[in-house]
């Protein structure tokens, strides 16, 4: 854990007691903060009075008295409207953080000069972090992974000369994060997300532009309008690109310099498939370059990067068909990555659908044999896949699963089941973990 050191002895008032609110008052509390905490559930309470942490009800506190609040990322902080936490804290003319930027002022008074590599971008990031910290492991160095792919940033060990840290940014933590200076920022690409969260798409992008343009190295894929309008902005940014020639660039399964020269062969990495994953991969080449990894171990790595769970993630081949699951592709973004990936597809989708449905999809269907729908967006997609797509209505999971594999076997050739939901899960699972394993156990029924 890394102990917080910049509140010691001043009144802090924390509020949001999940996964990563708990992380962060247990490191305020070891560097000495005085510390009250809240949140609105009770059962979020209960555990943090397990902790021994200072449980007040801070709607009802004398807030004169608090240096800052600590808020969790998941807490509105100004869309759709400030949660009342932040509201009372503005009145008091406090500054509202988190603990992204918690670990910013530490890695300043422990070791400014520690590299610390952050990546954001609406799709991609969680692959491409977990691929930096695989290659920076393999290179040799101590590597702490963290932030929004799971592990609270505050949970791992502190700045140092010798380690480096890779933290996933979120909007949400970067908004709360003001003197946020990474070694090296990555920026894969800007697309329309958490909207109803920041209020427009330019405030969100913003964001985005702040992690890259506040930090000493700023690499940034180029593939969609706002990142190429974003990088028009820094000159010096390390370019990388996935459709085009750039300082760093993914063509035909290779990673190659601006001078066309091969960097990196991916044809074997199977868990980098896909043009998605070539932009992944030279943001990460990149990346770890950027901080003196020789290129030849960057290569090797690739090569024996696992992947991630739920993302593109190839669980089982049962005769001549492969079982992808990509549950992470809630929306028709992330969805058509795994779209592009493979030929004779039999997907399974629905969920809780968001803005757009899969009509951006249209042009890869194609490509799919046929679908299975699930949950509450059946109806929806129904309607955008007639007469183009055959469907089928399945309603749960595990009914599309044994639908899906009893087609594409009959098919007898070889073909793809891909759970590749874009969607939400919360109509039907707690979330997208969830989700995959489920399809991962009704895979392992059908053996």
């Amino acid at each position: 854990m890394t102990p917080v050191h910049c509140f010691t002895n001043q009144r802090i008032a924390l509020f949001g007691l999940g996964g990563s609110g708990l992380v962060t008052a247990q490191a305020l509390r070891l560097g000495g903060a005085q510390l009250d905490v809240w949140d609105d559930s009770e059962g979020a309470r209960a555990k943090a009075a397990a902790l021994g942490l200072n449980l007040i009800d801070l709607n009802t506190a004398d807030w004169s008295h608090y240096r800052a609040l600590i808020l969790a990322p998941g807490v509105p902080l100004t869309h759709p409207a400030p949660h009342w936490s932040a509201a009372k804290a503005h009145a008091a003319g406090i500054e509202i953080i988190g603990d992204i930027e918690l670990f910013a002022r530490e890695r300043a008074r422990l070791a400014p000069k520690s590299h610390f590599i952050a990546i954001t971008g609406t799709n991609g990031k969680s692959t491409t972090t977990a691929l930096i910290a695989h290659i920076m492991r393999e290179a040799g160095f101590d590597a702490q992974m963290g932030g929004n792919i799971g592990v609270a940033v505050l949970a791992l060990e502190p700045p140092a000369a010798n380690r480096v840290h890779i933290i996933e940014c979120s909007s949400y933590q970067i908004d709360l994060a003001p003197t946020l200076r990474p070694s090296v920022g990555v920026l894969l690409n800007v697309t329309p997300d958490h909207i109803d969260r920041h209020g427009t798409f330019e405030n969100y992008a913003a964001l985005k532009q702040k992690l890259v343009a506040n930090s000493d190295i700023a690499v940034i894929a180029v593939d969609d309008n706002t990142t190429r309008a974003i990088a028009e902005t820094l000159p010096r940014a390390v370019r990388v690109s996935a459709k085009d020639k750039a300082d760093v660039y993914f063509s035909g399964g290779l990673i190659l310099n601006k001078s066309g020269a091969v960097l990196a062969d991916l044809t074997s990495a199977t868990a980098l498939r896909g043009q998605h994953n070539g932009q992944n991969a030279a943001a990460a080449f990149a990346a770890c370059a950027a901080i003196g990894v020789a290129g030849p171990t960057i290569a090797a790595a690739f090569l024996t990067f696992p992947g991630l769970a739920h993302r593109m993630q190839q669980i089982a081949k049962i005769g001549d068909v492969l079982f992808i699951n990509d549950s992470k592709a809630t929306n028709a973004d992330a969805a058509e990555k795994a779209l592009l990936s493979f030929e004779n597809i039999y997907w399974i989708l629905g969920g809780k659908a968001k803005d757009g449905g899969i009509e951006p999809l249209e042009r890869y269907f194609p490509k799919i044999i046929k679908a299975y729908l699930i949950g509450a967006a059946s109806d929806e997609f129904a309607q955008t896949l007639k007469d183009k797509v055959p469907f089928e209505r399945c309603g749960t999971l595990d009914v599309a699963t044994r639908c899906a594999a009893r087609d594409a076997a009959a098919a007898a050739k070889p073909a793809v089941v891909l759970l590749a939901p874009a969607c939400a899960s919360f109509d039907q699972f707690p979330n997208f973990e969830i989700r995959g394993d489920a399809f991962r156990a009704a895979v392992e029924n059908l053996k």
